[in-house]
């Protein structure tokens, strides 16, 4: 892979349909797409991040419905009659507070969706399907493996199927095989949501986020307890984003390993309606500060119709475009600011490293004190107050006096992790 620094940074969205959500996956009309990608191309956007739903794509473990892997062909090469580029999930998965799983991994047939031998099959099945249907369009980015699956694996979640990191590892590995042998030479990802960085115990670790795959993917929001502790549109929450890109950056192995912005969003539980498109700027712009980004894609595309039922509140106002097709305050503010931004600046150096204590395989030893609150998290909004930029290291890599030197890193802060309670929480999926 290029390195970011040499082209221009991409700006797009993760698509939700105006008509039906992804519901519309169940009977699709590409003239609905045509008219939602045609109001995305005139924001200057260059790609979207796609979501076909598990379920319609595979009942039954060795049932893969062709009509439904063409749909999403068609839906990829609808992007390119408008000049974008079309990354698409696999295992959808967890959207909006909805989980979609086929019948045959739960209640009579439950199975481990990471670690059961059967179950494992069957999605690498779909992947490699998916990429055989694929491959061929120019305008195909690469699969992500799914939309944050972690959080089927989480103590939070009320059916978790939990894994150690090792299952979770062999998981990911599994699926980007697949899709490297069925779509070769592509930008294979996983992303996770941020349980994955704040919450302990959690078998998805900041290394595996960092390491495996063609770049590290970010999914940044501030309802996670940012905007409850320190206010929407803080410093903390303005440059939330900005964060996770650097406490990635802590555990990657690859200094030019390409970073995702892949999926943040203006939530209306934190934010009023004028705050958002001042929130997207900031973020955005302290996003695009930091090195080797790949791009930002927004969440998300269109408002969630009112005429559908049971989301949370905010699910129904986070698009760019509202659902009757008019561009909204902030997908307007995003159009503004693209120009600007897609021609690539020089990113201020980042000499203060603020130290993450890990255990021998690069775990912390508190992900909850990177989380909103804890002594991690607090160091670099104090350091942020001060007029820093800072950046992250581990406590393995602080010990290391040329690693500091590669990554121009001079001076350290250790932060006290008796001192801070982090108030994570994920608050999307209260309803």
């Amino acid at each position: 892979m290029q390195t970011p620094t040499h082209r221009p940074l991409r700006f797009g969205a993760n698509y939700t349909p105006s008509k039906n959500w992804m519901h519309s996956w169940h009977n699709l009309n590409l003239d609905d797409v045509r008219r939602d990608f045609a109001g995305l191309a005139e924001l200057g956007l260059d790609h979207v991040r796609i979501f076909p739903l598990w379920p319609v794509l595979q009942p039954n473990r060795t049932l893969i419905r062709p009509e439904a892997v063409a749909d999403v062909r068609a839906v990829v090469d609808v992007a390119a009659e408008f000049g974008m580029d079309a990354s698409v999930d696999v295992i959808q998965g967890h959207l909006s507070s909805f989980d979609f799983i086929p019948s045959w991994l739960f209640t009579w047939h439950d199975k481990n969706m990471f670690t059961h031998p059967e179950a494992l099959s069957g999605q690498v099945a779909l992947v490699e399907k998916l990429g055989e249907s694929l491959r061929g369009a120019d305008n195909f980015l690469g699969f992500t493996l799914g939309n944050e699956t972690n959080q089927f694996s989480a103590e939070t979640h009320p059916s978790p199927w939990p894994v150690t990191e090792a299952e979770a590892a062999n998981w990911i590995t599994t699926l980007l095989d697949a899709a490297d042998r069925s779509a070769p030479g592509l930008d294979h990802l996983h992303s996770e949501y941020d349980a994955a960085w704040y919450m302990d115990g959690h078998g998805f670790t900041p290394a595996l986020a960092s390491r495996l795959g063609a770049m590290t993917t970010i999914h940044s929001w501030i309802f996670n307890g940012t905007a409850q502790r320190y206010g929407g549109r803080s410093v903390a929450s303005d440059r939330h984003a900005e964060y996770m890109i650097e406490l990635s950056r802590a555990f990657q192995t690859d200094a030019n390993r390409p970073i995702w912005l892949q999926e943040v969003g203006a939530p209306s539980n934190c934010l009023t309606p004028d705050e958002m498109p001042g929130f997207l700027e900031a973020t955005v712009r302290s996003a695009a500060r930091t090195a080797n980004l790949w791009g930002v894609t927004w969440w998300c595309s269109h408002d969630v119709s009112r005429s559908l039922a049971d989301y949370p509140e905010l699910e129904y106002s986070l698009g760019l475009i509202d659902n009757d097709g008019t561009t909204k305050a902030i997908g307007q503010r995003f159009a503004e600011i693209i120009p600007e931004l897609r021609e690539r600046r020089a990113v201020p150096a980042r000499s203060l490293g603020i130290v993450i204590d890990v255990d021998d395989v690069d775990v912390p030893l508190s992900r909850a004190a990177l989380s909103p609150g804890g002594a991690v998290f607090q160091a670099w909004v104090d350091a942020c107050a001060d007029g820093a930029d800072p950046t992250f290291v581990t406590s393995t890599d602080a010990a290391d006096a040329d690693r500091l030197t590669t990554r121009g890193i001079s001076d350290l802060v250790r932060p006290d992790l008796s001192t801070g309670v982090g108030v994570y929480s994920s608050n999307n999926t209260v309803v």
